[in-house]
């Protein structure tokens, strides 16, 4: 036991005024975070988790204020039962180990659990209070595609930014500030729903803000366990608008306008996911994301491929970015099936 679990231990042995030795932590899980978790026993047998965010390193009041607005807003997020801001401890509700992402099995079970999750993303727009949020604003959207420059092609790569790159930075930016705003996980994602009591929970949702309708739609569609096809993403795409105008959280507009909005915006995403785990490489010392940016180029062609516009800088990542990845994973011994199995 290191001095940090050691205290966290003697923190909730404290809040149900038990003796240390009575609140032994079993080790949960980390995350690309500095964010730790473990869970412990009760005397009576109920479990709860308990999140260890270093308060230098995480932004725990972010979590405890929209853990309590959204669950006001009978939302499924865990209870908070004790938090202590200063040191970054939490005590939660344990909602288990039954993760979404357990239940992707062939196409016919995916799209089952990503119709429920999709379920659970129009009660989330449609409930969360979002006017507190931070801003997903121009700033925040440059910031996060500048990540792509940056880690993966200056300092992973070491190959120059595309004469392209400026004019699809600022169409991408543009493409999602002029759709409806609504709060935004941001991390919406089948590891970070729970299925607890035949539900699906929300967790990890610290970096919430108020944003495009589109993001966590794409967040789901295009994340790290599934490569749907375009048959596939056009088809979840045009259910979630007739529903979205349905019931009002998107104003009238047409089916192709709309869906080059969600493919742009997955294609910010997998350009900030890609910066971000080349980061995590070569900053956090990480090296195993190196092995999920494969997924996230296919993810990234896809959403390139079903805009026109951005022809050109699918170019450039075909004859440009793509080789010289492969090779920088060869050095690395990475396997690297860029050519995944479209589903």
């Amino acid at each position: 036991m290191n001095e940090r679990s050691e205290t966290l231990q003697r923190w909730i042995a404290r809040q149900h005024a038990l003796p240390f030795d009575a609140c032994p932590l079993d080790d949960v899980a980390g995350d690309a975070s500095f964010r730790h978790y473990y869970r412990f026993r009760l005397p009576n047998g109920t479990q709860r988790v308990l999140m260890d965010a270093p308060p230098e390193h995480e932004n725990s009041q972010a979590f405890v204020d929209i853990a309590r607005a959204w669950r006001a807003a009978r939302l499924p997020v865990p209870a908070l039962y004790a938090v202590d801001l200063e040191a970054g401890f939490v005590e939660l509700e344990d909602l288990g180990d039954d993760v979404m992402h357990h239940h992707l099995g062939d196409d016919a079970d995916a799209r089952t659990w990503f119709e429920r999750a999709l379920h659970l993303l129009e009660r989330l727009q449609r409930q969360a209070p979002c006017d507190d949020l931070p801003e997903y604003d121009h700033a925040l959207l440059a910031r996060e595609l500048d990540l792509f420059p940056e880690w993966c092609l200056t300092k992973l790569l070491e190959i120059p930014v595309p004469p392209s790159w400026p004019a699809l930075r600022e169409s991408l930016i543009d493409s999602a500030l002029a759709q409806p705003r609504v709060a935004v996980h941001r991390d919406f994602d089948a590891m970070n729903l729970m299925l607890h009591e035949d539900a699906l929970w929300l967790i990890d949702f610290q970096d919430a803000v108020k944003g495009p309708i589109s993001y966590d739609l794409v967040s789901l569609l295009r994340g790290r366990y599934r490569l749907w096809s375009q048959v596939h993403m056009a088809g979840f795409i045009e259910n979630f608008r007739q529903r979205a105008q349905e019931d009002g959280r998107l104003p009238p507009i047409d089916a192709d306008t709309f869906h080059h909005q969600v493919e742009a915006m997955g294609v910010q995403r997998s350009l900030k996911v890609l910066g971000i785990f080349c980061r995590l490489t070569l900053r956090d010392a990480k090296p195993r994301y190196l092995e999920r940016l494969p997924h996230f180029l296919a993810h990234l062609r896809q959403g390139l491929a079903a805009v026109p516009a951005y022809g050109e800088f699918l170019t450039w990542i075909d004859t440009t970015f793509t080789p010289a990845l492969c090779r920088e994973l060869d050095r690395r011994g990475i396997d690297h099936p860029l050519e995944e199995r479209i589903s």
